[in-house]
């Protein structure tokens, strides 16, 4: 039997929750309802979903303060999260971002888009498993395993990173602006801003350590991967 991706619902509403259930499990998928943090943290400790749909706005601790937690910890920090919010000022889906969210949707949005948004973090998140290992510089990437290095060092990356970096270790030298990191990496940017990619390029110069010095910032055209060497650490 095929296995259902599991979707945790992190709501405070039951209206809106109920809403989303009923569209997930006629589009085949399986949602888990959670409606405060105590209760979503109890269910990710028991089944880890394949996305989390959390709302900003939550009794107790905040969306934004869950999105950052389950980043920093080793068994949710590859999990992709959607954020579900009011707050729909750039400053707020940047703030979302930057805690730690894959994709941002603020209320009223149609559980169309909503579908769409879901499907999108889930290709995202399946490594490309065609390309094998590439190995630019000192870092290296193994799309079968999952596995990047970096100076021999292993490094931990979520499944954006993971696929942007393929990508641009894959054309390497090549300058990428925006729109087209966008194409290549979300497929599906009708629903991105281009503001996303910046997001992303931070959060994986950071996964890289030294190794981030090797994404340049092209000013007024994008980014772009260079084999440059980085110096390696003193003993």
């Amino acid at each position: 039997m095929r296995r259902l991706p599991g979707v945790l619902i992190v709501e405070d509403e039951p209206a809106i929750a109920e809403l989303i259930s009923v569209n997930l499990r006629h589009s085949g998928f399986r949602p888990v309802w959670a409606m405060d943090s105590i209760t979503a943290q109890a269910e990710l400790e028991a089944v880890l979903p394949d996305v989390i749909l959390l709302d900003w706005m939550l009794p107790g601790e905040s969306g934004l303060t869950l999105a950052k937690r389950w980043r920093a910890h080793p068994r949710t920090k590859t999990v992709p999260i959607i954020m579900l919010t009011a707050r729909g000022d750039e400053v707020d889906r940047v703030a979302g971002l930057d805690a730690g969210a894959d994709d941002y949707i603020a209320k009223p949005f149609s559980t169309k888009e909503l579908l769409a948004r879901i499907r999108a973090v889930l290709r995202r998140r399946a490594p490309e498993q065609d390309a094998g290992l590439v190995t630019v510089g000192d870092l290296s990437l193994d799309a079968s395993t999952y596995r990047v290095t970096f100076q021999g060092q292993l490094l931990k990356l979520g499944p954006t990173e993971f696929k942007l970096l393929h990508y641009l270790m894959t054309h390497a030298e090549r300058v990428h602006s925006r729109s087209q990191l966008l194409d290549k990496v979300w497929g599906d940017h009708v629903f991105i801003e281009e503001r996303t990619v910046d997001v992303h390029v931070k959060r994986l110069r950071e996964a890289l350590g030294d190794g981030g010095q090797m994404i340049d910032t092209v000013r007024g055209a994008g980014y772009r991967l260079s084999a440059q060497t980085v110096p390696a650490k003193q003993a």
